[in-house]
């Protein structure tokens, strides 16, 4: 499958700019009165539409077949191939000139890149990166990044189950020995055989008789990568997630603390610490041989020069700004079809989040004529939860943060004419 998405994306490329299916509508003040009340947008807009409705003009509706765009092909064979969720994860706009009413677009469509697979927060996934362009006659006015991430949904647990590593009658002398200071690696009973992680039986010589010994605490990093999305709850990225082969020879996995990312290789002396992640699990990790036990790192809080902001999510705000964006995608409207998706429930939309991220930006600058967006997605938004932004700007340049109950949902950039 890899293969033939990695052929369909280069054939794909190759194609260059292409025609996109026109939008439906000119530009409408029925549309822009509706995406404002929707997003609490109170901005005076004149006969101008706001720059972040820029994709809405292309956004098909309630249709029960879309036409084809330049991701399609590769999206489809996702999908048949069991890569049945999808999130967004970046769109970046570029404003050339302003849009306004009675207007008429249309649009141009290009494949960008496919990336993966990548073992990701929300399941095993492919990147998918796409370009549209929207012109009035020939002149350019906006151009837009979206990328996606398309994956293979995870069984969630049911809810009241503890997030914690599984413990059972293989693994409890694991985190038995964890929680007292100890590295415990089973040993093959009869013939004395290591092995990591434990299992029921040797797979040297098939006995099933357990023992295990308490390992010296150093070893090696055999090998590593360094995490940077998605966001882990109690981990601020980039951080080392290394293969330690230790002195007695079995082979862990931990975290590599102490160190910045740039310092550790592959072949690197490191040394037993562990981190207590509450009073069940206690979590053996790593840290640069000879270098004390580093203390647990407080996550820095972002200065904000303006006030912050807090919008409450609720079920009525997601679907109806959901659909003043045009976005009928059911992961923005059903829960049941959301939760089937890997979401454990409906979630802000993209579309959504630029509008709000312009809002917020135009609030405390509202002479400012954006120049462009640049939107990275982080934890989802869901129901029930609130997005509070914050922002810092540095002369043409405003950083956007907002942030919901599971850490970062949006970083932006917005630069300013």
């Amino acid at each position: 499958m890899h293969e033939e998405l990695t052929a369909l994306a280069e054939r794909l490329a190759a194609l260059g700019e292409q025609p996109a299916p026109p939008p439906q509508d000119a530009v409408n003040e029925a549309m822009i009165r509706n995406w404002r009340q929707a997003l609490g947008d109170t901005r005076d807009w004149g006969e101008e539409a706001p720059p972040a409705m820029a994709q809405v003009w292309s956004m098909p509706g309630l249709v029960s077949r879309k036409e084809p765009s330049a991701a399609d092909d590769i999206l489809q064979t996702l999908n048949a191939n069991g890569y049945t969720g999808v999130v967004a994860t970046n769109c970046e706009h570029t404003y050339d000139q302003p849009v306004r009413v009675g207007e008429r677009l249309r649009s141009t469509a290009r494949f960008g890149s496919l990336v993966g697979p990548k073992q990701t927060g929300m399941g095993l996934g492919y990147f998918v990166t796409w370009y549209q362009t929207w012109y009035v006659g020939e002149e350019r006015v906006a151009e837009m990044l979206f990328r996606v991430l398309k994956f293979q949904p995870v069984k969630r647990r049911p809810k009241g189950k503890p997030s914690a590593p599984a413990i059972g009658l293989d693994t409890e002398f694991f985190w038995e020995g964890a929680r007292e200071g100890e590295l415990r690696v089973q040993k093959c009973g009869e013939c004395g055989e290591l092995r990591h992680p434990p299992g029921p039986m040797c797979p040297a010589c098939n006995s099933t008789k357990r023992d295990h010994i308490t390992a010296s605490g150093r070893g090696t990093v055999y090998s590593y990568v360094v995490h940077h999305h998605p966001p882990v709850p109690g981990r601020t990225p980039p951080y080392v997630v290394a293969l330690v082969e230790l002195e007695e020879g079995p082979r862990i996995i931990g975290n590599v603390l102490g160190a910045e990312p740039s310092e550790v290789s592959v072949g690197m002396p490191v040394e037993l610490t562990f981190e207590k992640v509450d009073d069940e699990v206690t979590l053996p990790q790593w840290r640069p041989a000879g270098r004390p036990a580093p203390e647990p790192k407080a996550v820095p809080e972002r200065v904000s020069d303006w006030p912050s902001s807090e919008i409450p999510l609720t079920p009525t705000f997601i679907i109806s700004t959901a659909i003043a964006t045009r976005d009928f995608t059911p992961v923005h409207h059903d829960v049941a079809l959301a939760r089937a998706q890997g979401s454990k429930d409906i979630f802000l939309n993209i579309l959504t989040t630029m509008g709000l991220v312009q809002r917020y930006v135009l609030e405390h600058n509202p002479d400012a004529v954006l120049a462009g967006m640049k939107v990275r997605l982080g934890a989802p938004a869901y129901a029930g939860d609130a997005l509070v932004l914050t922002g810092t700007r540095e002369g043409d340049t405003v950083t956007v943060r907002g942030t919901v109950s599971l850490g970062d949902h949006v970083n932006a950039t917005v630069t300013l004419r």
